[in-house]
C-alpha cells in the first residue's frame, strides 16, 4: 500500500529553464546543422548523445520490462505499486531515445528508411525496429492510467484483456533490444579496447540492464517520496535491493570468466589508463553495491538502499560511456570532447521528461497500487 501526503513541486523553474534552453538549441541545430551545436566529426561514428541518450537511456529504461515481468509473469504482487511508475519512466526513456536520434542523425527526415529499406543482417535494423515497437507496447501498457483518469471503461477493458500478451511482447522485445546494442559494438573489432570487446557483449548488456532495472525503480520511488509524497513501504524497496546483488554477481562472474578465457585478465593491471575506467565501473557499479545491498541492515534503511541503487546506476552509465566512447578508438588526427550545447540538449530532454513525470503524477493515477474496477 502507498502512503500519500500533500506535496509541492520542487525545482520546476530550473527544469523549465533547461527544457526551454534545450529546445532553443535543437532549433539552432535544425537550422544550422550538427556543426553549430556539436563537436562531432568524421573521426568517430557518434558522440555524447549516443552514449548518454541511447546507450545509457535504453539501459536505464529496463525497469519497465523487469517490473512488469516480475508482477504479471512471476506473480510478485508485492511490487504491483511500482509497475506503473516504472513503465512511465521506460516510456519517457524511449521517447528521449527517439528524440535524441532525431537530433543526432545528419538527415533526420530519413529516419523512416529502416521500415522500408530493411537490412535484416544489420544490428541497427533490429535496434530501429525494437525502439519503435517497444515504444508502442509501453504506450499501451501505460494507457490504463489515462483511461482511468478519463473514466473510459471500454478501452480500459480492452487493454486489460490483452495485458499479459502485452507484457510478454514487451519483455521479448526489450530483451532483444538490450542485447542488440551490445551486438552493434561487435562490429568495432579493432576500435573497442579488449577489456570490453568480447563475443558475449550482448549477454553482458542484457544482464547489466536487468540489474539496473530494480535500481532505477528504487531511485525513482525514493525521489517520488520527496517530491510527490508517494511513499512506498520499506519492504518493497528492500525486496528490490535484495535481488540486485544476485544479478550483479552473475554479471561480475561473466566479466571475469570472459577475461580469463580470452587471456586478457592481466590487462586489468597493465592497460593504463583504460584499466582505471574498467576498475571504476566494476568497483562503483558492481562490487560496492553487492557489498552494501547484501547487508540486511542497509536494505532496511531507505538511505542505504538508495545509495546502493545509485551506485548501480552510476556504474552502468560509466560502463555504457566506456564501451561507446571512452574505450572506443578515434581515427588518427581527430579529437573529440562534447560541446557544452551537446550536454545542454541532453539535459533539456531529461528536463522535459521530468516535467512530464511531474504532470503525470499530478493528473494521472500513476502511483495508485489498486486497479480500477471496470
Amino acid at each position: 500500500m502507498i502512503e500519500r501526503k500533500r506535496s509541492f513541486p520542487i525545482g520546476t523553474s530550473i527544469l523549465s529553464f533547461l527544457a526551454i534552453l534545450g529546445l532553443v538549441l535543437v532549433v539552432i541545430r535544425f537550422i544550422n546543422g550538427l556543426g553549430a551545436v556539436s563537436n562531432l566529426s568524421d573521426g568517430r561514428p557518434w558522440g555524447f548523445w549516443i552514449s548518454f541518450d541511447l546507450y545509457s537511456g535504453v539501459a536505464l529504461a529496463a525497469g519497465g520490462f523487469t517490473m512488469a515481468g516480475a508482477v504479471y509473469i512471476f506473480n510478485l504482487k508485492k511490487y504491483h505499486s511500482v509497475v506503473r511508475p516504472a513503465v512511465l519512466t521506460a516510456f519517457l526513456g524511449y521517447t528521449l531515445v527517439i528524440l535524441a536520434l532525431l537530433v543526432d542523425i545528419g538527415a533526420p527526415w530519413y529516419i523512416w528508411h529502416p521500415l522500408v529499406y530493411r537490412n535484416i543482417h544489420s544490428p541497427l535494423f533490429e535496434v530501429a525496429l525494437a525502439v519503435m515497437t517497444y515504444h508502442i507496447v509501453l504506450a499501451l501498457e501505460l494507457s490504463p492510467a489515462v483511461f482511468e483518469r478519463l473514466n473510459w471503461h471500454i478501452p480500459l477493458r480492452a487493454i486489460r484483456a490483452i495485458q499479459i500478451p502485452l507484457v510478454i511482447a514487451g519483455i521479448t522485445i526489450s530483451v532483444g533490444h538490450q542485447s542488440s546494442l551490445g551486438t552493434m559494438l561487435l562490429m568495432a573489432t579493432q576500435a573497442l579496447h579488449p577489456l570490453w570487446y568480447t563475443p558475449i557483449l550482448p549477454i553482458l548488456f542484457l544482464s547489466s540492464a536487468v540489474a539496473v532495472g530494480p535500481a532505477v525503480v528504487i531511485l525513482e520511488s525514493t525521489l517520488s517520496t520527496k517530491v510527490f509524497g508517494d511513499k512506498l513501504e520499506l519492504n518493497v524497496l528492500s525486496g528490490l535491493g535484495k535481488a540486485i546483488p544476485y544479478i550483479l554477481g552473475i554479471y561480475l562472474l561473466l566479466k571475469l570468466v570472459d577475461l580469463i578465457v580470452r587471456g586478457n585478465l592481466g590487462l586489468i593491471f597493465s592497460a593504463y589508463p583504460q584499466n582505471l575506467l574498467w576498475l571504476g565501473e566494476i568497483v562503483i557499479g558492481v562490487v560496492l553495491p553487492i557489498i552494501l545491498l547484501s547487508i540486511p541492515s542497509v536494505r532496511q534503511n531507505r538511505r542505504g538502499v538508495f545509495l546502493g541503487a545509485l551506485l548501480v546506476v552510476l556504474g552502468l552509465m560509466l560502463n555504457r560511456f566506456n564501451v561507446s566512447m571512452l574505450a572506443l578508438a578515434i581515427r588518427p588526427g581527430y579529437a573529440y570532447f562534447p560541446h557544452w550545447m551537446e550536454v545542454a540538449i541532453s539535459a533539456g530532454l531529461v528536463a522535459w521528461a521530468l516535467l512530464v513525470i511531474w504532470l503525470a503524477h499530478r493528473f494521472l493515477p500513476i502511483a495508485s497500487d489498486k486497479e480500477v474496477a471496470v
